[in-house]
């Protein structure tokens, strides 16, 4: 027989690089956005969806496209034993688009607004407030291509932010057209960056063969100077496109959000079209530039690129979940199951351990919370407890309880007590402060 051997033996016991658990107070300030997010989205009228978080491969490099630093350097795959090629969602758009086109929502009243909320992964460099598993909550409209719901996604997200504790909030927006005027200008940014090909690192002239416009969106410092210069975006659009970017931003106007036209803004995935966007707290960076919070824009084409028999208008965002989390100005919003007890539940002797499951359901019945160590057995060691965690009142339930269906009520501030029958138990905690 083989002997099989841990290589791993006496190695660190650690998550994956750039993975992190989430606990206690943490993991409610996750759940606590998450709540207060999907509670405005749903006054704004979207509905929730939960896509897999494994998807197909080609979901994603036809959707977001080849040429972008999620597709080329920063997806997990994986080949399955059936010889499936899946990989794990770097992003929500492209599996939303492919839930509306599976599911038939074409056929539902347009447009199908969707919200999603979850963790997503990128094998990107780990560094401060980034990791290879995020959460992300989205928000997406499919189906209509009115301006308005460019706005209506916008401003969905600039309240969710607002909420949650975000100040000095402003819009970085471009339009980067649709395949009527875009060829036009590609053909002149292609033309600018041939000319001055001589200052473009490598990694840019790899773009420039397969996919100009992502070199606007380049990390590259001497990039980013090349770009200052760059053929803008608007100066090419259609009438139909410049009317439908005229409307978006008369819309931020008339709700008194503040934007900026970013010419350089194209955002890092290929399927955007239009209206573009990212949500910026000002003067946030660590040089003092605006840091974005949020980002999207709209995407026309995806459905189609994606496999589907037709192109399906549709704009949404992603809500970057970490970076606001980690942010000073957060306000910690707890969630909805997280009540601070006021009750401290104490059991003594085997007959009272084992009615007391039955006691504590009597109090979940009624919504009240409660802390307890039933593992417990000293009176001792759970007073200290309860007063270590500074809850008002004990209910102790020990052997005479039990068999009297009664149960001791201490005042921890005090310790003054009353015996109070179970079935009068409800009525007399409703009586104390």
């Amino acid at each position: 027989m083989k002997k099989i051997t841990n290589k791993n033996k006496g190695a660190e016991i650690s998550s994956p690089k750039g993975m992190r658990d989430l606990m206690n107070e943490e993991y409610y300030a996750f759940q606590g956005f998450f709540e207060k997010a999907q509670e405005i989205a749903v006054y704004y009228g979207f509905k929730p969806i939960d896509t897999p978080i494994l998807e197909q491969e080609d979901i994603f490099t036809t959707g977001i496209g080849e040429g972008t630093d999620i597709v080329d350097k920063e997806m997990y795959t994986l080949k399955t034993k059936g010889g499936d090629h899946l990989a794990l969602r770097p992003e929500h758009t492209a599996p939303t688009v492919r839930a509306y086109i599976e599911h038939g929502m074409q056929t539902m009243p347009q447009p199908v607004m969707l919200y999603q909320y979850g963790p997503v992964f990128r094998h990107d460099k780990p560094q401060r407030g980034r990791y290879r598993q995020f959460f992300q909550f989205d928000l997406d409209s499919l189906g209509n291509d009115k301006s308005i719901m460019d706005a209506l996604v916008i401003k969905t997200g600039i309240s969710i932010l607002e909420e949650a504790g975000a100040p000095n909030l402003s819009i970085d927006i471009n339009s980067i057209g649709d395949k009527e005027c875009r060829n036009g200008y590609i053909k002149e940014l292609t033309n600018y960056y041939r000319k001055n090909i001589s200052q473009l690192p490598a990694v840019d002239r790899e773009r420039l063969k397969t996919n100009p416009l992502r070199i606007l969106d380049s990390k590259e410092e001497k990039t980013k100077e090349l770009n200052e210069n760059a053929p803008d975006s608007v100066s090419f659009l259609c009438p139909s496109c410049k009317k439908h970017f005229k409307e978006v931003l008369e819309y931020l106007e008339e709700m008194g959000i503040q934007y900026n036209i970013n010419k350089n803004l194209v955002r890092g995935l290929s399927y955007y079209t239009r209206t573009v966007f990212e949500i910026v707290e000002q003067n946030a960076g660590e040089d003092g530039s605006p840091l974005a919070l949020a980002g999207g824009g709209r995407y026309d084409y995806l459905a189609r690129q994606i496999g589907g028999k037709k192109d399906v208008p549709a704009v949404g965002m992603s809500i970057g979940v970490d970076r606001i989390v980690a942010s000073s100005w957060y306000k910690k919003l707890s969630p909805r199951i997280l009540k601070k007890p006021k009750i401290y539940f104490i059991q003594l002797g085997s007959e009272a351990k084992l009615k007391s499951l039955n006691v504590i359901e009597i109090l979940r019945k009624a919504h009240i919370p409660i802390a307890q160590s039933l593992s417990k057995d000293s009176l001792g060691s759970q007073l200290a407890i309860a007063e270590k965690l500074a809850i008002p009142y004990a209910l102790i339930f020990g052997v005479k309880e039990a068999i009297d269906n009664s149960v001791i009520v201490r005042d921890m501030s005090n310790r003054s007590q009353n015996t109070v029958k179970l079935n009068k138990l409800l009525e007399y905690l409703k009586e104390l402060k």
